[in-house]
């Protein structure tokens, strides 16, 4: 599974060894020099792993962190700060910024082995967290005294998309019961419609599903997102 990682530091070298070390461990690697750039693209793309440094000019680490804690798609992504500094006083700035980890320069290949060996499981957690898994299952409907059934197009740990989408009103409570592959019994969940995805598709965000439910979805999730 290929993990998707932003690396934003104003020297080349360092870009040069994060591709050179990383890709062949099987992460796609995005590469920018300009902090602004980076800011713009994280507003754009979702990642499964941010690194940056902490001194640049423009925005610098400290800055850049806290756009992407309040962007849309990766404001809980795990974020390292990679320092030149060895400081409480920095550590302290890094932590109330929103990075995860700190990595000391010099950057070498055996610190950075180090590093995604102990981040990996975060970044894979991360995915988990915004996976969206392909699933094509009929799904049985109650809303508003009417009973319907349509199919699912993906499911996610928080909800689900449906076709017949353009019967749906943003707002509108659902009940769901549908059954995951390989499951014992049908999940019972209730849920609300978020928005139209596109013509004919409804999102439907689940609303606190019951602990069995919840684990099934878990268990569906991980499944689809091994390593």
């Amino acid at each position: 599974m290929v993990m998707k990682l932003l690396v934003v530091d104003d020297e080349a070298p360092i870009l040069e060894l994060f591709k050179r070390f990383l890709e062949p461990l099987g992460y796609e690697v995005s590469t920018f020099s300009d902090s602004r750039e980076a800011a713009r693209r994280v507003e754009a793309e979702k990642f499964d792993g941010v690194v940056l440094d902490a001194m640049m000019p423009n925005l610098d680490g400290f800055e850049l962190a806290e756009r992407i804690r309040t962007s849309r798609s990766n404001s809980n992504v795990p974020i390292v700060m990679i320092t030149g500094y060895d400081s409480l006083k920095m550590m302290r700035q890094g932590f109330q910024a929103g990075i995860t980890f700190f990595l000391n320069k010099p950057v070498t290949p055996e610190n950075l082995r180090g590093l995604f060996k102990a981040a990996r499981g975060t970044m894979l957690e991360e995915r988990r967290r915004y996976a969206r898994l392909p699933l094509k299952t009929p799904v049985r409907c109650h809303s508003a005294g009417k009973r319907f059934e349509t199919q699912s197009v993906d499911l996610a740990r928080g909800g689900i998309r449906l076709e017949g989408g353009s019967g749906m009103d943003a707002g509108q409570i659902i009940e769901l019961e549908f059954s995951l592959p390989g499951a014992r019994q049908a999940l019972k969940l209730m849920g609300k419609v978020v928005r139209s995805d596109a013509p004919n598709l409804a999102a439907v965000e689940f609303i606190d599903p019951e602990n069995h439910d919840k684990e099934a979805l878990e268990r569906f999730i991980a499944a689809g997102t091994e390593e």
